[in-house]
């Protein structure tokens, strides 16, 4: 194997398979970057829960393969210049890497046996807008449960039906769902595991360049220009998420986003991580009270409100408060509460591209 590319290059498929490398393994294969040099570069990271295969331009003077620690070759890449990177392999596994004045020599491993990415059976396929699937999952993925005797709910639903796709997360606590349209007209349900969107959304860029999403029975593969992401699927059937959602309210308000969100930031300087502590909110006609009472003081702030519906007192942790709506960039939303021990309800004005729901606590 012979190859030489641009540092920069190298660096971000490395950065991105690493992802899918395991830290530690009970063979040191798997603790490996999977190197080969073909047609094309290809580097690949698997930790059989996900796996992600990128692509990367090198000039290729001649083909092979290899599987190099990810600590160390990411370590050593990353501290060259930035220039090109030469790359050679010798007998018994040695790569030499150069680039500049900089010359290493480090033992590979044989790239046989390696857990190759898997040929995923096209049964469902859709291809939406980077940025688009990127949005979703940040308006979601902070209401997935990390609790493993719950494994549904360590994933995100994701929804295919009438030209529109749905992201669902659901921890008992709250409730994010985010939607966009797409072209294609199929139906399917996939629970895809929280840890593999949060890697997802990193690799995601904020763009208009597509990504096709392909399903097959217990796998989900993500196709970008030069990556590809397998992720498996969570197993069993995810709960009937709508029928949480209060159809009556008592009380609606629109908000200013930023000044709400500013409030409950300052309500929260008053308390600390050992000790929770609800945030209050006072609706009164047009004005919304944001108070805070702990140990350490007290905290109130006004904000004005357009309000339809009874006065109400009512009750929140202000983390998962501010969890939803640090996640939105409109300049208002509407809040809809049922009642004072009631979930309420979060959602754009004139439109449903998202919907979060928040249990209350007792104040």
């Amino acid at each position: 194997m012979n190859f030489s590319c641009h540092k920069q290059d190298l660096l971000e498929a490395i950065n991105t398979v690493q992802k899918a490398v395991m830290t530690k393994a009970t063979l040191p294969i798997l603790e490996g970057i999977y190197i080969e040099a073909d047609q094309r570069l290809k580097l690949v990271g698997n930790c059989f829960d996900m796996g992600i295969e990128y692509y990367v331009d090198a000039d290729i003077k001649e083909k092979g393969s290899i599987v190099l620690n990810s600590k160390m070759f990411s370590d050593i890449v990353r501290g060259l210049p930035d220039s090109e990177v030469f790359i050679q392999q010798k007998d018994n596994y040695v790569i030499v890497i150069e680039c500049s004045n900089s010359y290493y020599e480090i033992k590979g491993l044989s790239a046989e046996g390696y857990p190759m990415l898997p040929e995923i059976e096209e049964q469902n396929k859709i291809t939406v807008q980077q940025s688009a699937l990127k949005d979703m999952i940040r308006k979601t993925i902070y209401a997935i449960s990390d609790d493993e005797k719950n494994k549904i709910l360590t994933g995100s639903l994701m929804e295919v039906s009438d030209g529109e796709i749905t992201m669902v997360s659901l921890d008992g606590y709250r409730l994010a769902i985010a939607k966009t349209f797409v072209k294609e007209d199929v139906s399917f349900k996939a629970i895809i595991p929280g840890k593999n969107l949060s890697e997802i959304y990193k690799i995601l860029e904020q763009s208009d360049e597509k990504v096709k999403i392909t399903l097959s029975a217990n796998q989900a593969l993500f196709e970008f220009e030069n990556c590809r992401i397998i992720s498996k699927l969570i197993d069993g059937e995810y709960m009937n998420y709508r029928s949480f959602i209060p159809e009556k309210f008592e009380t609606q308000v629109e908000v200013n986003v930023k000044e709400f969100t500013k409030g409950i930031e300052r309500a929260s300087l008053i308390m600390s991580e050992e000790n929770k502590y609800p945030v209050k909110l006072v609706i009164e006609e047009d004005s919304m009270l944001i108070t805070s009472s702990t140990k350490f003081g007290i905290s109130k702030e006004q904000i004005e409100i357009s309000t339809n519906g009874s006065n109400m007192t009512i009750g929140f942790n202000p983390r998962f408060l501010l969890d939803s709506f640090r996640v939105i960039e409109d300049e208002k939303v509407e809040i809809y509460f049922s009642s004072p021990v009631g979930p309420c309800v979060v959602k754009p004005i004139q439109s449903d591209k998202f919907t979060f729901m928040i249990l209350p606590v007792r104040i």
